[in-house]
């Protein structure tokens, strides 16, 4: 009868998708329509706390910017929920909240208090390009399978100790989790941003923005970040280790950019 786990946690193990854009095997346990409607749900509950900017400068800012990425995004290749989104953006009257997300489906938010450091359009469209791609690339769904697959894993690996010592057993479950959380959670989760540092990226420079501002952008946001832990203990990589890894995209970008100059984009 123990077989019968492992072959369940196997069949977990084979649901797999590629991202799109950058190819990348993830695996999927959680259907796009599902992860959608989660995303709607998260959406209304928070705009219901929520108070929205609906007009002006920045506001008119945000709405351009977000249709315009929104276009790109639908141009990506390949398997692409996007066409299924939609799409809207929103600025939120939070001046002293420095943030922005997006949620599976196409809604995202940007805060006021992130304009102080974005300073201009162009960067601000490398912030949206970024949240735009962590669900067009499904790193929510991808998470929320990683971290189901890693429960089921735990929760086998108990049974298969059932005779030995709770004490003992209990101390292996918790180095186990320690170990999957560090070596395997972490490490996708800054995978995911990554990922959409380099697509969101492109997507901004397909849209018309100029990549060259998500240099000085990320050097704002590490001069005005407070102390960090080590990366290996994070979720997300040091502005110093994403400041490299664009500046290796950023030839590639620069030839996105220009491509979309040329068809007035």
């Amino acid at each position: 009868m123990k077989t019968l786990p492992i072959i369940a946690l196997l069949l977990l193990l084979t649901a797999c998708a590629t991202v799109v854009g950058s190819g990348r095997r993830q695996w999927q346990l959680v259907g796009l329509d599902t992860e959608m409607s989660l995303g709607a749900q998260a959406w209304d509950e928070a705009l219901a706390q929520a108070q929205p900017i609906t007009s002006g400068s920045d506001y008119q800012m945000v709405q351009r910017i977000g249709q315009r990425i929104a276009a790109a995004a639908q141009r990506l290749p390949g398997d692409n929920p996007a066409s299924k989104f939609d799409w809207e953006f929103v600025l939120l009257n939070e001046p002293n909240t420095v943030n922005a997300w997006a949620l599976p489906g196409g809604k995202s938010a940007v805060y006021s208090g992130l304009l102080g450091i974005t300073q201009d359009e162009d960067s601000l469209a490398m912030v949206i390009g970024h949240e735009v791609f962590h669900a067009l690339g499904r790193h929510g769904a991808e998470r929320m399978s990683q971290e189901l697959t890693f429960n089921v894993s735990l929760e086998l690996a108990g049974a298969q100790m059932e005779d030995l010592p709770p004490d003992k057993r209990d101390g292996i479950l918790q180095a186990l989790g320690v170990a999957g959380t560090y070596g395997g959670l972490m490490p996708f989760s800054r995978t995911h941003e990554s990922e959409a540092d380099e697509w969101g990226l492109y997507l901004a420079a397909d849209a018309g923005y100029d990549p060259r501002a998500a240099i000085g952008l990320w050097e704002r946001m590490a001069a005005g970040s407070g102390p960090r832990p080590p990366e290996f203990l994070s979720t997300h990589p040091s502005e110093t280790t994403r400041i490299a890894r664009l500046q290796e995209a950023m030839p590639r970008a620069l030839e996105i950019w220009r491509t979309a100059q040329q068809q007035g984009r």
